[in-house]
């Protein structure tokens, strides 16, 4: 697949990093539970190494993936990389062994870290390393971030990250942590039916600074919905290429990261930055949202 099918290009505020909008996320690449080894670790492989050869040079990955499994995959998989991938990691979280997501926030837990990425990927330097909000379930919550922010900063100017990102933020984090930093992307959760950082998109948008949804299909519950199933019937696609399209239409500095641990999904995801949609359609599939949002007494 040329790299011009897969969304056009962007570039990362203030580097050298350009890649393609469609992009890969590898969480699915551990085990049930995003914990512990895959099934079939062969699998795995093969995924991340049609994701490159069909022109993916974006992929997004955590230590706390596993712990350390998706990590190793990647490197066993694709080590020595490639010129111009760029692997972009989440820290903030940790995996005890009873398969829990618990915070690891502290200056010495950042940094801890950041070396495990670093030696479990086989790397020098994290390309851009982002500081991941564990909040309630999957939404952000309202609450100063400075102190991680300022870690990375630290450990920014030490050589061991290259850039800075956030993940599960809210508008004011954002801002607060650009205020110490230069962000270069925010990765929240954002689909067609789940809308509620337009405003913030935009603003990133003017910014040149990049957003990245994740579970653009609805992770752990997969978007339902009949106006998607009308238009892919339509256009002779699936319901969830159709809503990775809306994505890459919504606005310039969106990237996607899907994950999936089949080379047929892959190749599916990818096929998705082909689709063309109308103004009428990008229409109607911009109430989705409205539909699905719950009624207001």
């Amino acid at each position: 697949m040329a790299e011009t099918t897969l969304g056009g290009s962007f570039t990362f505020p203030g580097t050298r990093f350009t890649v393609q909008r469609m992009g890969y996320g590898a969480m699915q690449l551990a085990g049930k539970g995003v914990f512990g080894p895959p099934k079939d670790p062969a699998a795995a492989v093969a995924v991340l190494r049609e994701a490159i050869a069909a022109g993916v040079n974006h992929i997004d990955t955590s230590d706390y993936y596993g712990p350390h499994v998706t990590n190793q995959i990647i490197r066993k998989a694709l080590h020595p990389y490639p010129k111009g991938l760029v692997l972009v990691t989440k820290l903030g979280g940790r995996r005890p062994p009873d398969g829990s997501w618990q915070r690891a926030i502290s200056p010495e837990e950042l940094t801890s870290a950041v070396h495990d990425n670093l030696r479990n990927l086989g790397l020098e330097a994290m390309d851009i390393a982002n500081y991941r909000v564990m909040g309630a379930g999957h939404g952000p919550e309202e609450g100063s971030i400075a102190e991680q922010v300022t870690v990375l900063a630290d450990l920014q100017r030490k050589g061991l990250i290259r850039h800075i990102g956030l993940s599960n933020v809210t508008a004011t984090q954002v801002a607060e942590a650009r205020a110490i930093t230069q962000i270069v992307c925010v990765q929240n959760y954002y689909n067609v039916a789940l809308r509620h950082d337009d405003a913030l998109i935009d603003d990133l948008a003017r910014e040149g600074i990049a957003y990245v949804p994740f579970f653009p299909l609805g992770g752990f519950t997969p978007l339902q919905s009949s106006t998607l199933s009308s238009v892919a019937s339509r256009l002779k696609a699936t319901p969830m290429q159709v809503a990775l399209a809306w994505l890459l239409h919504r606005s310039p500095n969106i990237l996607l990261i899907p994950g999936t641990s089949s080379v047929a999904h892959l190749r599916e995801n990818l096929a998705a930055a082909k689709l063309t949609l109308s103004p009428q359609t990008l229409a109607e599939l911009d109430k989705i949202a409205a539909e699905a949002a719950p009624v207001k007494h």
